[in-house]
């Protein structure tokens, strides 16, 4: 098993192109059923990250991710 923790701040590659899509800032949790939802990726902030509300998020669904390393999560997304 793995805590939330050790998830955020990974670095989360797509294996469909092998690009960096960023860095886990956190979770979405179902709280009915106890699991994971999927990891956010936080989008292109504005000045300073002053001047944004995080509509550019990225939430990668978790039956996508395919492996969680000691540094890196691995996932399967095709066309991001």
């Amino acid at each position: 098993m793995i805590s939330t923790d050790k998830l955020k701040n990974k670095e989360v590659i797509n294996i469909f192109d092998g690009r960096s899509l960023g860095f886990v800032s956190d979770i979405e949790v179902d709280l009915e059923k106890g699991v994971i939802d999927g990891i956010v990726i936080p989008g292109a902030r504005g000045f300073m990250g002053f001047f944004s509300r995080g509509e550019t998020d990225t939430v990668i669904r978790w039956e996508n991710v395919r492996t969680v390393g000691d540094d890196v999560i691995l996932v399967e997304v095709e066309g991001m």
